[in-house]
C-alpha cells in the first residue's frame, strides 16, 4: 500500500535441477478477478497501527511471470476516502524473474533478509544464496513468491500524504490462497507486514497494493 509520508507446513519437494518448465502451477486462487482482504501493519516505534485492505487481481500471465491489480486501503488516517493504488507484480519462476530483485534499491542481502521471513522459503535458501535460485524448479512448489510494485494512485493525487516508493516481497499459498508480504523501502519502517486471505468472490475488479508507514 502507499506509505504515509512523514513530515519533519512444510513445503513439498523442490527439484534441484531446472527442467525448463519452471512456470508455477495454475492456481484458481491466483487468477483474474480473485479478491483478497486483510490488513497491512504499519507500526512504527511511535505507535501500533493496521490498515484494512482489499485487493483484486486484474491480470495474470504465468508464462511471462506477470500479474497486476489494485489495492484499496480503507482506514487511512487523515484520508477522506479509501486510497486505491495500481500495482504490477513479478512472479519468481526462475525463468522470467529470480529471487534477486536487482532494482528498487534492494540489494541481494535485502532480498535474502526479506525472503527468509517466510517459513516456506527455508528449503530454497541455500540455492538462492548461491545463484538466485536459477537452478530451482518451482513448477510444483506449493507456494508462489512474488514482488509487487505500486505504480500509481487510482483515486487520489500524489499530494495525498502517502508515497508508493517501495515494493512488497510476497508469498502466496496455492492451497488456501492466503498471502503474506513484507514491505521494503529504505526510508520506511522495516518489515511492515501484509496479511490477506482469499474472499473467493471471483469477479472482475481491482486488486492488491499496500500502504506503508515511513
Amino acid at each position: 500500500m502507499p506509505v504515509r509520508v512523514v513530515e519533519s507446513s512444510a513445503p513439498s519437494q523442490v527439484s534441484g535441477g531446472n527442467s525448463g518448465n519452471t512456470c508455477p502451477q495454475p492456481c484458481t486462487l491466483l487468477s483474474v478477478g480473485q479478491a483478497f482482504s486483510g490488513t497491512q501493519n504499519v507500526s512504527s516505534l511511535q505507535k501500533d497501527e493496521a490498515w484494512r485492505v482489499n485487493v483484486r487481481i486484474q491480470g495474470c500471465d504465468l508464462d511471462h511471470g506477470y500479474l497486476c491489480g489494485t489495492m484499496e486501503a480503507l482506514n487511512v488516517p487523515m484520508a477522506d476516502t479509501p486510497v486505491v493504488t495500481f500495482w504490477e507484480g513479478e512472479i519468481v519462476d526462475t525463468k522470467n524473474y529470480t529471487f534477486f530483485t536487482g532494482k528498487w534499491e534492494a540489494t541481494p542481502e535485502d532480498d535474502i533478509r526479506h525472503w527468509s521471513k517466510f517459513p516456506s522459503f527455508s528449503p530454497l535458501q541455500n540455492q538462492v544464496e548461491a545463484d538466485g535460485g536459477k537452478s530451482l524448479d518451482l513448477s510444483n512448489y506449493p507456494y508462489i513468491f512474488m514482488r509487487w510494485k505500486e505504480l500509481y494512485f487510482v483515486n487520489v493525487g500524489t499530494d495525498c500524504g502517502l508515497t508508493i516508493a517501495g515494493f512488497y516481497y510476497v508469498c502466496f499459498s496455492c492451497s488456501d490462497g492466503s498471502i503474506n508480504g513484507f514491505y521494503y523501502d529504505p526510508n520506511s519502517s522495516p518489515f511492515q507486514k501484509l496479511e490477506l486471505k482469499s474472499t473467493n468472490e471471483g469477479r472482475p475488479g481491482f486488486s492488491f497494493s499496500a500502504y506503508e508507514l515511513q
